[in-house]
């Protein structure tokens, strides 16, 4: 650990004075170059009945970029996506590039390189999710995502080609390819023995959740077994900086290119910034505002790509509290935290902004080590659900794992439509409907009775001041079958969680 110390506190001096990183955007393209996609990325869209190419395809234009290099501004990361690069430039390069004509607009992303606070990732317990999400159901059916690619964005990989939990997947060479962002050039297998600090195992944990089993003690810890992986290293843990979105993209980017259907990446951006200017602010989660949330809804509508993203874990923080960049991206699947009885938001895990007109989270599923470890759980429930029906588009998916929820159709701001269940996911994946496991009642006045059939003493509720968004959250006694409620003010719904079945209170 000295060693450690003494590592970050020699390069305080050099990181604070590094120069600050921008998104330069760029009028327009070249129509005629050639799309920068792989035949698989056409294959699969054309089967997905998307275009196969469209103008965010096309490369940045070159001339465009010896135009900046002629300034010598220093280009890190393209985005084909957002007609973008991003650069670090001196204040004098800024004013220049902003003066060439073929230049939209420079947004600063970050003030420079800072260093930040690491701690330690705890080994995950994952056994109690995989019963809660039925994972025993894709199990008997043989279904362990064979065939499905899964890329995953991260903050490092180490020490997971030796860790026992993910044997099957290195000696079955499933790592088709990998990628380091945050130190360009150097060998991706380099990801694996070196580390440097212990946010450098992130991704390890991740991987595990996805698709890990360790035959030694007969333990699963993820679902898709058998799916293959391009693994990227996006985020440095040495330090928190805003630029490390652009790293995001560019990873998300290159996935698409070689035809990737399934992300996952359970980094967010919200606040902690070294400079506190930095920080993004709670009413810019509008799923419109940062690089990272527009490039993630780019990939949903226009790419067809699957993105699940942790929700975060800021849900006890009283002075932010709600989702993170990109998770409030209305595209992609945001996932939060459960505990592992009543299946009720967790403290930590982030809740949706009350200002989004559609639920985020927009599911949750148990863990009691960050929603980092949860959004893979349900990467690997997604993957499966591909191998079982791999003509489902991105949206068809998404809806299929809300639908198939245990809280679904009464979704909320704190746990989404609930917990997946795959017996229901499987079912709706070989047909267009699914037994109805809810039920609406309507009260009037003050108070009610409700008939329930619980085989638990006491049942998780969500009060809530309209239709999703959540007053409180509280425990409900079983009493001879019947749950009392008494209404709160400015409560228009209840929500009573029964597991295997949900009612709906609306008061009149």
């Amino acid at each position: 650990m000295k060693r450690l110390f003494l590592l970050v506190f020699a390069l305080i001096p050099f990181v604070l004075s590094a120069a600050p990183k921008y998104w330069i955007y760029l009028k327009n393209k070249d129509l005629n170059a050639k799309p920068a996609v792989s035949p698989q990325t056409i294959e699969t869209r054309l089967r997905l009945g998307l275009p196969a190419s469209e103008d965010t395809d096309l490369p940045v234009k070159n001339e465009y970029e010896q135009a900046l290099k002629g300034q010598s501004v220093n280009i890190i990361n393209r985005s084909k996506w957002l007609n973008a690069v991003s650069a670090t430039m001196t204040s004098e390069q800024v004013m220049k590039v902003r003066e060439m004509d073929f230049v939209k607009e420079v947004v600063m992303i970050d003030p420079g390189f800072y260093i930040a606070t690491t701690k330690p990732v705890e080994k995950a317990q994952m056994a109690p999710v995989m019963s809660q999400v039925q994972a025993a159901s894709f199990v008997k059916e043989g279904i362990t995502a064979k065939d499905v690619t899964i890329g995953v964005i991260d903050a490092g990989f180490y020490g997971a080609d030796s860790s026992f939990s993910l044997t099957q997947i290195f000696s079955n060479d499933r790592i088709l390819g990998i990628r380091d962002y945050v130190k360009p050039g150097r060998p991706g297998k380099l990801l694996f023995s070196t580390a440097e600090s212990f946010s450098d195992m992130h991704g390890t944990e991740v991987l595990a959740a996805i698709s890990g089993i360790d035959f030694q003690d007969q333990i699963q810890y993820g679902m898709a077994t058998n799916a293959k992986f391009y693994l990227a290293r996006t985020d440095y843990s040495m330090r928190e900086y805003r630029g490390e979105e652009d790293n995001w993209i560019a990873a998300m980017e290159w996935m698409d290119s070689l035809g990737v259907r399934l992300i996952n990446t359970s980094l967010g951006y919200a606040k902690g910034f070294s400079d506190p200017k930095e920080n993004y602010t709670p009413n810019q989660m509008d799923g419109k505002t940062s690089a990272i949330t527009r490039a993630a809804q780019i990939a949903s509508d226009k790419k067809g790509l699957m993105i699940i993203v942790s929700a975060g874990n800021e849900g006890d923080d009283k002075t932010w509290e709600i989702v993170s960049a990109p998770a409030d991206a209305k595209g992609v699947l945001s996932v939060g935290a459960t505990n592992g009885k009543l299946w009720n938001r967790i403290g930590y895990s982030s809740i949706g902004p009350e200002s989004l007109n559609y639920v985020k989270p927009n599911v949750s599923c148990f863990s009691l080590y960050g929603t980092s470890l949860s959004a893979p759980v349900i990467t690997g429930f997604a993957a499966c659900l591909l191998q079982a029906n791999p003509n489902l588009t991105n949206k068809e998916l998404l809806s299929l794992i809300e639908k198939s929820s245990h809280l679904y159709p009464y979704g909320n701001n704190f746990v989404g439509y609930g917990v997946p269940q795959a017996s229901r996911a499987l079912a709706l994946a070989k047909a267009p409907y699914l037994p109805n496991n809810s039920k609406l009642i309507n009260a009037k006045g003050r108070s009610c009775e409700v008939d329930v059939t619980s085989a638990e003493p006491m049942v998780a509720i969500y009060r809530k001041k309209n239709d999703k968004d959540v007053l409180s959250q509280q425990v409900a006694k079983v009493q001879n079958g019947k749950i009392s409620l008494k209404r709160q003010n400015n409560e228009k719904f209840t929500t009573i969680d029964l597991r295997d079945y949900v009612i709906e209170v609306a008061w009149d």
